[in-house]
């Protein structure tokens, strides 16, 4: 059996196997550690989503992400407990690029599954209030400052209101990336994922 687990959720149009391409970058870091990356339960041109983007604004993004819960919860509790998981969440960590990492932030705000911590490329903080985390969860930020799809602007706000609530959090910015997972970025979720299973 694995020591510790982590699941890898995709962005808008992508899938379980696109970023299923992590894992081999991460393993190295991490002995011992299973790997899952499940696709979004939605259909979005080719690929999936975790919640509908049609129509989606600032303001009605909170609840698309309130509702996409119980089936996002349903894809990790089947995965959680298949893999071995459900009595050791405290070595489960979520990874997630995009919308899904809005869904592991998400997870993060809500404190609905004690889990080790959550990497989020690329993401944005945009759960419904009131936010209830769980004190002392572990959160790293990765983010790029040429993001136009997610502004950079995303990880002062997730740190500020996570972190006023009892997250800890940390992150890294870099410079000239755009929209996407960079070797510097898994570097960097790669030492804090082994720090959390240390």
């Amino acid at each position: 059996m694995s020591d510790s687990l982590v699941i890898l959720l995709h962005g808008v149009g992508s899938s379980g196997a696109n970023i299923g391409g992590l894992a081999p970058a991460l393993a190295p870091a991490l002995p011992n550690t299973r790997f899952v990356s499940p696709d979004g339960p939605g259909r979005f041109n080719a690929g999936h989503q975790w919640f509908c983007i049609d129509g989606v604004t600032t303001e009605n993004r909170p609840a698309r992400v309130a509702a996409a819960r119980p089936a996002f919860d349903a894809i990790l509790a089947d995965i959680i407990g298949r893999e071995g998981f459900a009595t050791r969440l405290d070595r489960v960590a979520l990874v997630g690029f995009s919308q899904g990492s809005i869904m592991a932030l998400d997870v993060i705000a809500s404190g609905r599954w004690p889990i080790a911590g959550v990497v989020a490329f690329s993401g944005r903080l945009a759960s419904p209030e009131p936010l209830e985390p769980l004190k002392g969860s572990k959160l790293l930020l990765v983010h790029g400052t040429e993001d136009r799809m997610m502004p950079v602007a995303e990880v002062a706000d997730a740190e500020t209101r996570l972190s006023s609530r009892g997250v800890a959090v940390s992150s890294f910015v870099q410079p000239g990336l755009g929209h996407s997972v960079s070797a510097e970025g898994v570097a960097e979720a790669a030492k804090f994922l082994g720090a959390l299973f240390a």
